[in-house]
């Protein structure tokens, strides 16, 4: 009967906060550092003001590593700022122009962008969150499992705060680059996952310490933050073994985690799927983060 309840009070303040951003003002193209001689820019949304400091998340769109646009994240940004929490997308510089690790230092300088700036958008430095798809979810992952040890800070600025989050929201993203293989379609032959490692580290072997790298399961510890991971069961591109084996290796680290598996969806879904996930995303990171929306 609670979880019944708590679910009906999520659903309703989920339908609240969809109503509601559409009110939200979105700033577009912030710059947040300076890599490569390429201004890198991202896209925020605030809620309505907070008596104390609110936590954020970071969205990371996906397309490859190669292409993509922040601006699919605008509907999300003003549902999530309508909840309660400041919401930043990110843009970040594609392969095969700009190879890896390009991609994960512009990601990382972003959140450090955050951290410099908490007190003026009223967020809380020790509560942020990264939730991508694909590719963005490869990279959000590693924004939460990688540790400075692990490097790849990269110079776009901020350097005196930390790149990591407190939470991830994984949307079918590569969590092994050496087992990633995408299904193959009927007629066709080689492995459309050469070619983007190829792009990404100018090599296809999976054995080279390059790909190892790439891959979001070497940096899992004891000591990373929740990890949500939603996986279509029908992923032709990203098969949904990524997302099983990327949780059972949480699971033996000790990881908080959950793994949902979407019954009968691709890389990506929408209408009724969409919102059921984007519910359960909400409930998610306001368990990891204790936080209750200011009521509307």
């Amino acid at each position: 009967m609670k979880t019944k309840l708590t679910l009906f009070v999520l659903g309703l303040a989920f339908a609240v906060a969809t109503a509601m951003g559409q009110d939200i003002a979105v700033q577009k193209d912030l710059v947040y550092g300076k890599a490569g001689g390429v201004e890198l820019k991202l896209d925020l949304a605030k809620p309505a003001p907070a008596s104390a400091p609110v936590p954020a998340i970071l969205c990371v769109h996906g397309g490859g590593w190669s292409g993509g646009s922040k601006d699919g994240y605008t509907d999300l940004l003003k549902q999530f700022a309508a909840h309660g929490y400041v919401a930043a997308a990110v843009e970040y510089r594609f392969v095969p122009q700009y190879p890896w690790p390009a991609q994960i230092e512009d990601v990382k300088c972003a959140v450090r962008w955050l951290r410099a700036h908490a007190k003026e958008l009223n967020l809380d430095p020790d509560r942020i969150a990264a939730m991508g798809d694909s590719a963005g979810g490869h990279l959000s992952l590693m924004l939460g499992l990688m540790d400075p040890k692990d490097g790849l800070e990269g110079d776009g600025g901020n350097a005196g705060f930390s790149s990591k989050v407190q939470a991830v929201v994984n949307k079918y993203g590569p969590t092994d680059m050496r087992l990633w293989h995408p299904i193959p379609e009927p007629g066709k032959t080689g492995d459309a996952s050469d070619d983007v490692l190829i792009k990404l580290v100018g090599t296809k072997d999976r054995n080279d310490p390059a790909v190892l790298q790439l891959s979001p399961v070497h940096y899992i510890d004891a000591n990373d933050p929740p990890i949500l991971t939603f996986h279509g069961s029908a992923d032709p591109l990203v098969p949904v073994d990524q997302g099983k084996l990327l949780h059972e290796a949480l699971k033996k680290a000790g990881v908080r985690e959950k793994l949902v598996i979407v019954e009968g969806a691709g890389h990506g879904w929408g209408g009724r799927q969409f919102k059921k996930t984007q519910r359960q995303t909400l409930e998610f990171l306001d368990g990891v983060f204790k936080f209750s929306p200011v009521a509307k």
